[in-house]
């Protein structure tokens, strides 16, 4: 049976060392508001979005230039009815060469159709990943959310919606 975990992925021709070190640049492809570290084993960091979403996050595998994987330690959705739906999911990035380009993957395991965050993290995932990293990994500049900025047309909704 086939996974329904989110997933997505680039192709770049940087090297694995390049997306790696842009994988671990947290602040640098998804937002700037990340608060802690982002690079080793056993790090931990919190994200927020305004009042719309929060999480906190650990390191819990780190294999250089091949693999990180993230635990979701605790999450607030302010716009689902189950406001924690990512706690104890894991966001695994597993770095690979291919045909003298570098694949990066994401995957969200937990991050499920049924959940009712889906489509709206789906949108903001591929943004973050195929938009942000990829940008990230080939010029040296991400597209990170930047402090009350949103990127997607679905954070510029929510934000409008938790407003009033």
């Amino acid at each position: 049976m086939a996974s329904t975990d989110f997933t997505t992925s680039i192709l770049v021709d940087q090297t694995p060392e390049e997306a790696f070190k842009a994988v671990t640049n947290v602040r640098g492809w998804w937002s700037e508001e990340i608060e802690g570290s982002t690079e080793n084993l056993n790090d931990e960091f919190k994200y927020h979005y305004e009042d719309v979403h929060r999480c906190h996050i650990k390191l819990i595998e780190v294999v250089p230039n091949s693999k990180v994987v993230w635990l979701i330690l605790d999450n607030y959705f302010k716009f689902t009815q189950d406001e924690t739906e990512w706690t104890d999911t894991n966001v695994i990035f597993d770095i690979t060469e291919k045909d003298g380009e570098t694949e990066v993957k994401m995957t969200h395991v937990g991050l499920v159709p049924e959940y009712e965050c889906y489509d709206v993290c789906r949108e903001g995932w591929s943004n973050y990943i195929q938009n942000s990293l990829r940008s990230l990994i080939t010029t040296g500049k991400g597209k990170p959310n930047a402090t009350g900025k949103p990127q997607t047309e679905t954070e510029k909704k929510l934000t409008l919606a938790t407003d009033s």
